[in-house]
């Protein structure tokens, strides 16, 4: 019966996981998100995803190919986003240090904006 049983999602990524995600993606940022006549090619960005990969990998809990990073990824900054909206519109907890860790200053609500 364990044959025919379908097949078991991965395990959540862990904080270390994310963690280096995060870095490595803010640090790869312009290569890897640039718009316009200077943008990287679909290959170079295959190629960091993949440095990316074998980032992540040795912290993470199971083994991570590049669509699982490039989902979490998304899902970080949506998460991040509506947190900024809840935050913006006066409703929800009042803004957590990392708030801004996603997001570009302008982005930020003025109450969590850092200090000029």
């Amino acid at each position: 019966m364990a044959e025919d049983s379908p097949k078991r999602r991965k395990a959540n990524f862990n904080e270390a996981e994310t963690e280096v995600l995060i870095e490595q993606v803010l640090k790869h940022e312009q290569l890897l998100f640039a718009a316009g006549p200077g943008r990287a090619s679909a290959g170079q960005k295959r190629k960091v995803w993949e440095l990316i990969r074998h980032k992540v990998n040795p912290v993470a809990a199971c083994p991570r190919d590049v669509e699982d990073l490039k989902k979490r990824w998304r899902d970080l900054k949506r998460r991040d986003r509506s947190k900024l909206c809840r935050l913006s519109q006066g409703c929800g907890p009042p803004a957590a240090p990392a708030l801004g860790l996603l997001l570009a200053p302008e982005e930020l609500p003025p109450a969590a904006a850092p200090p000029a």
